[in-house]
């Protein structure tokens, strides 16, 4: 949410108290002055989706019909509150995204982006005022117990170590890693090192299908997976916005452009492994390069020739999975998938996605932005392993990773590494 967004929120909201009876003066005198006025409109406001450059609604923040109802079976089971640092307010304004701000069990009592104002807007979207300049330094807290990085791709698994390495439980945006097999190796041994909950939101997980054939799955009702299939497409005409290493800003140039297709398969890869809990073992995949001239190799800094790459893997029960992921098919997005078992499946099977704590919004991406952090909270709660943990996060996007070593020679079949807890 920008700035002037907030505003007008705060305004609307003073209007709306003013016609229900309340003077402004003393609605401002009972919530102590303007800055826990932004500090509610935070937490109740529900965020706007993010744009891309053209004005059009980024892939997968389309406005989300929630279930009314989706609170009525949520039961508390504890007072405390969890205090949480969040990074990383850009192009999609993540940060606030996925609810942690309204959460009952959850107090954001930090927040940071490289940016100035959008460090500003990210604090005003979690009704918080103490900012960081770095998610560097704001890991240096003691006060914060939990981290959610929601920052550039490629900085996700250096923060996150560095945030377990003092302490901190993390939540990550996807990917986990970023094209390196080196960085999954320092993550898991750095989560199995500390103890601590590590959890990557892949929003594909919580989409009500996938959840239904993932607890399917779980109750025997469809037996071994013998096919499956996930897509991810997310059309790339014009450059998006991300953060540019080089520059330390935000331009057409940033980190997604060029970005080899399979360095990102998590929104793709979690309809086998988000359903089954399995892994992939061997891969080969190809690619095609693309029309779209900011995807080609000579205008991108990987040197990536593929807008498109498709993968064949095979699967840890032995099946076989065919992944895709396109930066460059005209009309086609989203996250999608299906699942093709032994058994027919049909058993009465409970398949209703959690309940959501109350004042917390499904959100984008399928319904799925509330429902992952509310999985987070509840297993640094309970002391239990969230879904999804290190191990299954790297399963999803290490497979990527050698995909695309695998479209880079041809299509050579190549082995994947196996991570297990």
């Amino acid at each position: 949410m920008n700035t002037e967004g907030q505003s007008n929120e705060s305004k609307n909201l003073i209007e709306n108290l003013e016609r229900a009876g309340m003077s402004r003066r003393g609605f401002l005198h009972g919530v102590s002055g303007t800055g826990a006025l932004l500090g509610m409109v935070g937490h109740a406001g529900a965020q706007e989706a993010p744009k891309d450059a053209t004005g059009k609604i980024i892939p997968g923040f389309e406005k989300n019909q929630g279930d009314p109802n989706a609170a009525k079976d949520w039961q508390p089971f504890s007072d405390r509150k969890i205090r949480v640092g969040i990074a990383g307010y850009g192009l999609c304004a993540f940060g606030a995204q996925f609810g942690f701000q309204n959460h009952p069990n959850v107090e954001v009592i930090a927040v940071t982006d490289l940016d100035p104002a959008r460090c500003a807007g990210l604090a005003k979207a979690c009704g918080c005022r103490k900012t960081y300049p770095s998610c560097e330094e704001m890991i240096k807290d003691d006060n914060i117990e939990a981290i959610f990085i929601a920052t550039d791709a490629p900085s996700h698994a250096r923060l996150a170590v560095a945030a377990l390495e003092h302490g901190k439980h993390v939540a990550s945006a996807v990917p986990a890693v970023y094209g390196s097999l080196e960085d999954a190796d320092r993550l898991f041994e750095a989560v199995k090192k500390s103890g601590l909950k590590y959890m990557m939101f892949e929003t594909s997980c919580f989409h009500a299908d996938l959840y239904a054939n993932h607890k399917r799955y779980l109750a025997g009702d469809l037996g071994k997976i013998i096919y499956s299939e996930g897509e991810y497409y997310h059309y790339f005409e014009t450059p998006i916005g991300g953060y540019n290493p080089k520059t330390g800003k935000v331009d057409t140039n940033g980190w997604r452009k060029g970005s080899p297709p399979q360095w990102y398969p998590t929104h793709s890869n979690a309809f086998y492994i988000g359903v089954t809990g399995g892994s992939f073992t061997e891969v080969s995949c190809m690619g095609m390069p693309s029309v779209v001239p900011h995807l080609q190799a000579a205008n991108n800094d990987y040197r990536n020739p593929f807008g498109s790459e498709i993968a064949l893997f095979r699967t840890s029960e032995g099946g076989m999975s065919r992944m895709a992921v396109c930066w460059d098919l005209p009309g086609a997005g989203g996250e999608k998938g299906r699942v093709y078992g032994q058994k027919k499946g049909g058993g009465k099977v409970h398949t209703q996605r959690p309940p959501l704590p109350p004042g917390v919004g499904a959100g984008g991406h399928g319904g799925s932005h509330g429902l992952l952090s509310s999985e987070f909270v509840d297993a640094i709660l309970r002391d239990r392993k969230p879904w999804v943990d290190v191990a299954q996060a790297l399963n999803m996007t290490v497979a990527g990773i050698v995909a695309h070593q695998s479209a880079l020679k041809d299509g050579e079949l190549l082995k994947i590494p196996q991570y297990a807890l």
